[in-house]
């Protein structure tokens, strides 16, 4: 299913494909926020619990393909084979470096201007925390995207922002054989889509018919309707000129 497609159709008859789980689970990576959309979750979708879980950029994928997950926001470049996968925003990136680097007067730098500094690797050095408690000892500097070195916020740490580079983005990824109501609602709480959106699988429900109003003229037998009458007409049956002018 193309990420655009049109949300499922909720009539017919509920099957395993369709009728979807009665809960819904996804995980984030580290620097991905995700409280607005459980709120809005949770207004909308009540009857359905939602549970949420923070992956490692390492396992981002994996919750999906070992059914962890029903859902996972990751940090690209991912590989996209047997999913499906949404570009939400672009990250910021950042330099970490010790505490009392020279990085630490700017409120910027340019890449270019690091060129003689060491570099850490995140992914060999098991992650961004602990990269930058790597980075605390001296060792060296890390590139991290913003949101990632203020959810870590390492002691003896400073960041800065950079400028020179490309930043990351935050998709959310879903397995393609895995479709249900549930988690198309999700999708389009995520992408925006209001609760009255005819896209939303909840907007789609029929809803009730309103009973009608009761008829407050009473019960009492109704009175038999009466022929209007009308005041005679004083002048029919009068010859032409019979009320003269100034006559009385």
């Amino acid at each position: 299913m193309p990420a655009d497609q049109e949300s499922l159709p909720v009539s017919g008859a509920p099957d395993a494909e369709t009728s979807g789980p009665q809960e819904l689970r996804f995980a984030y990576v580290a620097g991905v926020t995700p409280g607005k959309w459980i709120r809005r979750w949770e207004e909308r979708m009540p009857d359905v619990p939602l549970h949420s879980f923070m992956s490692d950029d390492a396992g981002q994928l994996t919750v999906l393909h070992d059914g962890s997950a029903d859902l996972s926001f990751v940090r690209l470049p991912v590989d996209r084979d047997g999913l499906h996968v949404i570009p939400l925003y672009e990250e910021q990136p950042v330099v970490v470096a010790p505490k009392g680097h020279e990085i630490s007067v700017f409120e910027e730098v340019a890449l270019e201007d690091l060129a003689e500094e060491n570099f850490l690797d995140v992914a060999e050095m098991g992650g961004p925390e602990m990269a930058m408690q790597v980075v605390a000892s001296g060792a060296g500097l890390v590139i991290v995207p913003m949101s990632v070195a203020r959810h870590f916020n390492v002691k003896d740490t400073v960041a800065r922002r950079l400028t020179g580079t490309e930043g990351t983005q935050i998709a959310l990824a879903w397995r393609s054989d895995s479709t249900s109501e549930v988690i198309e609602e999700f999708i389009g709480i995520v992408r925006g889509r209001t609760a009255q959106s005819s896209r939303q699988p909840s907007a789609q429900q029929e809803k009730p018919k309103k009973a009608p109003k009761p008829d407050r003229r009473g019960t009492g037998a109704k009175k038999p309707a009466v022929a209007q009458r009308y005041a005679p007409n004083p002048d029919k049956g009068r010859g032409k000129g019979s009320r003269k002018k100034g006559r009385r």
